[in-house]
Order: C-alpha cells, then sequence, then structure tokens
C-alpha cells in the first residue's frame, strides 16, 4: 500500500466497506454518508430492495448532480470531479464486493 493511503472502513447500507484512499478520513466517511442517504432515497423507488437496482439509482442521482456542477460552471470544477471520481471508485468497490 503506498504511504499516502489509508484504508477506511465505512458502513453503506448496513454494509461494512474497507475504502482504500489517499483521501482524508473524515472526507471518506462523509461520502459514504452521502451514498447511503442517496441509496436509502433510490431504495425508496425499488419496493423489491435489489441492492444492484438501488445503487445504479443511486449511482445515476450522483451522475445527474455531477453533471448538473459542470453545466452550472462550477468555480472549482477540478474539485468536484475529483470528488465524483471518488464516489465513483468507491460505489464500484462496493457493488464489487456485493458481486464478486
Amino acid at each position: 500500500m503506498d504511504s499516502t493511503t489509508r484504508v477506511v472502513t465505512v458502513e453503506i447500507q448496513g454494509l461494512r466497506y474497507p475504502i482504500r484512499s489517499a483521501l482524508d478520513e473524515q472526507y471518506v466517511v462523509e461520502l459514504a454518508g452521502y451514498i447511503d442517504a442517496k441509496m436509502a432515497r433510490a431504495a425508496s423507488e425499488v419496493p423489491t430492495g435489489e441492492t444492484l437496482k438501488i445503487a445504479v439509482l443511486a449511482a445515476l442521482n450522483v451522475a445527474d448532480e455531477l453533471f448538473r456542477c459542470r453545466t452550472a460552471g462550477a468555480p472549482d470544477r477540478t474539485e468536484v470531479v475529483r470528488r465524483a471520481n471518488e464516489l465513483e471508485r468507491i460505489v464500484t468497490q462496493a457493488l464489487d464486493r456485493l458481486h464478486g
């Protein structure tokens, strides 16, 4: 493991995930909380409770927010893109763990 990365364990939808990241630990926890909230909201739209469908809906909501920020010309676009990429990586890790 690179000396600038660490493993932060977060909980999303009742499951614990070890996330390897160079980002600040508290920030990773905040990202996980954000994704957890997005997934909880998406879960209300998926009555069957299928985790993959919930994750895809949550990812689409996050992507929508990113695209809207891009269109609005967010002042620090680089930071928004970096954070969105990190969110995407975390969701991918979570999905891989679910189906791995």
